[in-house]
């Protein structure tokens, strides 16, 4: 089976559960149809995966990627600095790429994210409009090689695209990206240097479009603050797609009562707002040498007043993170560390809170649920959170796309012989 992925499965069989269940899950095409006693459920063999005990966990999404960027630090070499200097990095490294170079790192990063069990992404992809010089081919290279790769991924990793639109990106080039079939209207309005005008003119764009939005929002510790007006804009929006914030960092920075009309106008038009603890944790801060302040948004407060909340890695080895591990469980143990949440809840982040804002199907080991999946060598959430263990089993759409085993020798001690219970004092 492990030698022809991917393979269809109708059986995974000895899933220990996070309740501490073993079990088995009967799977049907892409669902989950039935999880019973272990041994009480047959299938086929060559369609059956034991588990051997692992932990079944509902596969991590990522909502935030920049898979068009990822892998590029060994290329560029960037200095390490703040979110003004990586994108400075970036722009003047643009202007080289190939749609084949993109298309290779992007492919590269998406599979290495699908073996760590990350079954769905969401990636923006830049508009290359240099600043404001290229042209519309040129534009459009990012796009072009992303939709490439989600046509090659297709049946193995779930693609959604983001048209990632600076302010000097004129519509016209913004247009042409989405021609492409690119999902989703972005842009980091809070850069510019009229941040609500930059708003409303993507707003204008995804409303003529008739598409969802997922914007980078307010990524700074003291800059201008535009959720909230975006939020009011699109607050009587159509509720077929999807409205999203990422990054948002401000919010963590925002005193409780201006914190609470923001977050009151994002619950009220059900805006997803996407945490990405390693990327914001290394970029902000710089200017604080003391008492650095933490790079995040305002985690408890949105998840207490009922905001869906989703965590994702967003940049991986490029001028914005210059490490990262393309692993979900990172991004989970940085919001126990730096974000104080809970390891559940951190996971859940990443999962069910990750396919809620993306708009995906429930997934997870339920009846009626999708098959998208990760099997890890832990005894718990708190286990895997913790150690991240990379011996996992991946299940896509009920198909079996990924399978990592570790071995591990390790030299045995030579232990002193116990001392007899009479003489110890």
């Amino acid at each position: 089976m492990r030698s022809s992925l991917p393979n269809a499965l109708a059986l995974l069989r000895g899933a220990t559960l996070p309740d501490g269940r073993t079990v088995d899950v009967r799977i049907d095409g892409e669902t989950v149809v039935e999880v019973a006693a272990p041994g009480s459920l047959t299938a086929d063999a060559a369609a059956t995966f034991d588990l051997q005990g692992r932990l079944l966990l509902t596969a991590p999404a990522e909502p935030h990627a920049h898979l068009d960027k990822a892998l590029s630090f060994d290329r560029i070499q960037p200095p390490l600095g703040d979110l003004g200097s990586a994108i400075e990095a970036w722009v003047d490294h643009a202007d080289d790429m190939t749609v084949a170079d993109i298309a290779d790192r992007a492919r590269t990063q998406a599979l290495a994210m699908l073996a760590a069990g990350t079954t769905s992404i969401r990636t923006h992809v830049d508009v290359l409009s240099a600043r404001g010089t290229a042209d519309v081919q040129a534009a459009t290279r990012g796009a072009r090689a992303l939709v490439q790769v989600r046509r090659e991924l297709a049946g193995l990793v779930d693609l959604e695209l983001v048209a990632l639109a600076g302010h000097h990106a004129p519509d016209e080039h913004v247009e042409a990206v989405l021609d492409l079939g690119v999902d989703l209207v972005g842009g980091a309005p809070h850069l510019a240097d009229d941040p609500e005008a930059d708003l409303v003119r993507l707003l204008a764009i995804a409303e003529r479009r008739g598409l969802g939005v997922d914007l980078h929002a307010d990524e700074s510790l003291d800059g201008p603050v535009t959720l909230d007006r975006y939020a009011q804009i699109v607050r009587d929006w159509p509720r077929d797609r999807q409205y999203s914030a990422g990054h948002c960092v401000r919010l963590g920075t925002l005193e409780p009562g201006r914190l609470a009309e923001v977050v009151a106008d994002v619950l009220a038009a059900d805006i997803g707002v996407i945490s990405l603890p390693i990327t914001n944790l290394y970029l902000q801060g710089w200017q604080h040498p003391v008492s650095t302040p933490r790079g995040l948004t305002a985690l408890r407060a949105l998840l207490d007043a009922g905001v869906r909340v989703a965590a994702g890695a967003d940049n991986v080895r490029d001028p914005f993170n210059p490490v990262g591990r393309s692993d979900a469980f990172e991004t989970a143990s940085l919001l126990v560390t730096a974000g104080h949440l809970t390891p559940d809840e951190a996971y859940a982040l990443v999962s069910d809170g990750a396919r809620s804002v993306m708009g995906l199907p429930v997934a997870g080991v339920a009846p009626g649920a999708r098959a998208d999946l990760v099997a890890v060598d832990a005894t718990s959430v708190v286990d895997a959170v913790a150690n991240a263990p990379a011996d996992r089993v991946v299940v896509a759409h009920g198909r079996l796309v990924a399978v990592t085993e570790v071995r591990r020798s390790v030299a045995a001690p030579a232990l002193a012989a116990p001392v007899a219970p009479e003489l110890v004092p």
